[in-house]
């Protein structure tokens, strides 16, 4: 037989493999290897009908994931960083005849592929007991299978051979290309090597949990935006948000919530150069040091890197106790940052920063004076950029990390928004910070911990208090109708390190 290699074809998709005959028996080749593998293997792939998947590409390295977290009939499956999560988990559930229902453990729907048509997009539905809903498996070298729907016949196949979060899954010809072949990775089992001897860890059972949980009780006035807190002396709870002149509110118990009124309720006009006359500023930063309040606070519009941080003190934190401390950081619009969303952490060695940012080239630090509250040198560092859109970073040192929270993609949507949290970590408050899989969040990076889910949409912009009982996330969210509203859960960390919301 003579291999072809990959070749383009009009009106078709890049293939890397080509079945042909040998002496009456199917045979694969993978072009450019040159390997040959028999067509089905000997022995068939077993599962463990108790015991919850992640299914991850041998091609792309990601996870088979429902998009976008939906619970909704019909909604895609596709591709993502793995995080073992539960969209990401999947159970086993006998057929009969060698095929399985594959049951989403976040939606409780099976995977199903409506059409034998090539290119049909791999969906959730309903239980119908369907042929279009079963599935065998057929093992590929390696440890690898392949899913195969008992009504078509077709694959489940990366489309296009993807590799960006997000790519398609769908049905093709079985090919036993490597954007056809999945390894099944049993949580808190055995973990199969890939070739070459890779093992994909496993995280610790029970760390994260298997969904993601809904907001903890809270009440009174938490319709908010872009939410910080700190904890006062007298151990009631301050919490800073974008508003007209930037909105105050308190909290004795960390549940019910009250107005506070306004930093600034004389106005700010410092900040209009900025604002287009507008009032409404934006992501404060408040933190309590030395006895005193300092609130970092945003001054732009929408859409614009025309743009400013400025900082403002108070030894009260009260409406209208606050002074006006002065211009930070700007940015103008030939600039390729934008100096909004300011966050401040003291290092380990008493060193101050400010890391801030928003779209363009993504998060950027400066140093601070302490003695001032104001910029330090000239130098700014880069932490993180991800083309779709981020923003709102939030840096805490935990044990020996210095961890970044940042929100992903788009806010400001209302219920349509599309804000996620996700998380990397340093040694260092300058970087460079990279993801549970080990990549650098300048390069994308970032490990998601919370996305939206049930009624709850785009969480981001977060906050993270220490308290007397542990780490918070403080974050809005958009209910179904449109508002605006306080989040907050419990941060735990696994065996690992990492941080879970749960």
């Amino acid at each position: 037989m003579t291999r072809l290699d990959r070749v383009p074809r009009v009106g078709s998709r890049w293939r890397g493999v080509r079945v042909g005959v040998v002496a009456g028996a199917a045979v694969l080749v993978l072009a450019g290897t040159g390997v040959v593998f028999g067509l089905p293997s000997a022995s068939a792939a077993t599962v463990d009908t108790s015991a919850s998947y992640v299914f991850v590409n041998r091609h792309s390295g990601k996870a088979m994931d429902v998009y976008d977290w939906s619970t909704a009939e019909n909604a895609p499956v596709n591709q993502w960083a793995r995080n073992d999560l539960a969209v990401q988990q999947w159970q086993f559930v006998d057929a009969g005849g060698g095929f399985y229902k594959v049951r989403s453990r976040h939606s409780g729907k099976v995977l199903e592929l409506p059409s034998a048509a090539d290119g049909t997009q791999l969906v959730q539905s309903t239980d119908r007991g369907s042929a279009t809903q079963q599935f065998r498996l057929v093992d590929s070298a390696g440890g690898f299978v392949r899913f195969v729907n008992r009504q078509s016949s077709k694959v489940i196949d990366v489309w296009e051979w993807s590799t960006a979060d997000g790519g398609r899954l769908a049905g093709y010809a079985d090919l036993d290309g490597a954007n056809q072949q999945w390894q099944l990775i049993r949580l808190g089992g055995t973990t199969p090597t890939t070739p070459g001897g890779t093992t994909v860890p496993t995280p610790p059972t029970g760390t994260p949990p298997p969904a993601y949980p809904q907001p903890g009780r809270v009440s009174g006035d938490v319709g908010v935006h872009d939410p910080t807190v700190v904890n006062r002396p007298d151990g009631t709870y301050l919490v800073a948000h974008t508003g007209d002149n930037i909105a105050l509110k308190t909290s004795t118990d960390r549940v019910t919530f009250r107005n506070a009124g306004m930093v600034f309720p004389a106005g700010a006009p410092w900040t209009t150069t900025y604002t287009g006359g507008a009032r409404n500023l934006w992501a404060p930063d408040l933190s309590y040091r030395n006895g005193r309040y300092y609130l970092y606070y945003s001054a732009s519009t929408f859409g614009s890197n025309r743009s400013a941080i400025f900082l403002a003190t108070s030894t009260t934190g009260a409406s209208g106790s606050w002074t006006n401390e002065g211009l930070v950081v700007e940015s103008r619009t030939s600039d390729n940052f934008n100096a909004i969303d300011p966050n401040l952490i003291v290092d380990d060695q008493g060193r101050w920063w400010l890391s801030f940012g928003s779209f363009w080239s993504g998060i950027k630090m400066i140093q601070i004076d302490p003695a001032t509250g104001r910029r330090l040198g000239t130098a700014m560092h880069s932490l993180a950029n991800y083309g779709p859109g981020i923003e709102a970073p939030v840096m805490v040192k935990r044990g020996a990390w210095y961890y970044l929270y940042v929100s992903f993609d788009r806010c400001c949507q209302g219920a349509n928004s599309t804000y996620r949290i996700m998380v990397g970590r340093s040694a260092s408050p300058t970087g460079p910070f990279v993801d549970r899989a080990g990549r650098d969040m300048l390069s994308g990076g970032g490990t998601q911990i919370l996305a939206s889910h049930g009624g709850i949409n785009g969480p981001g912009h977060q906050a993270v208090l220490a308290d007397s009982d542990g780490d918070y996330l403080f974050y809005h969210y958009y209910a179904n109708n449109g508002a605006a509203l306080l989040g907050i859960n419990r941060i735990g960390y696994d065996a690992a390190a990492w941080p879970y919301v749960y």
